[in-house]
């Protein structure tokens, strides 16, 4: 599996002789999207299965530690990705529970910490949309 998809940065060759540390690279993508510009996406796939925005908002809340009220500000001041995780009061104790694959990549393989909360947003709003219960979403 790409380094890549692991949520890895390699090290890349620059030149014939050196190596550059990848801190140098480029930040993924969706590090540097905003939260809000994602928000309605999970949203309304969760709205095309019978779902509701209280129940992502939900599971947002969960995962993250904010308050409904905390999580409307995140989404008005279009926090990115990075920003939005790095404000969280607190990622849920029972998120290392959250397994499975997203985006092809199995999520307990992902060695970036931000990366890895990402997905983990992913496949809770992905179980939501498949019609699981709250109480398994949430892993209680």
């Amino acid at each position: 599996m790409s380094p890549w998809l692991r949520g890895e940065i390699p090290v890349v060759p620059h030149g014939s002789r050196s190596l550059r540390p990848a801190s140098r690279m480029k930040k993924h993508r969706i590090f540097t999207t905003s939260f809000a510009s994602v928000y309605p996406h999970y949203v309304q796939k969760a709205e095309r299965k019978g779902r509701t925005r209280a129940e992502v908002d939900q599971v947002i809340c969960w995962l993250t530690g904010y308050t409904p009220d905390a999580l409307a500000e995140q989404i008005e001041r279009r926090k990115d990705f990075e920003t939005f995780f790095a404000e969280a009061p607190a990622l849920h104790p029972n998120a290392v529970r959250i397994t499975g694959v997203v985006c092809g990549v199995r999520i307990e393989e992902i060695d970036d910490p931000l990366m890895r909360n990402i997905r983990y947003l992913d496949k809770l709003v992905e179980e939501l949309a498949k019609g699981r219960p709250m109480e398994k979403i949430l892993r209680s």
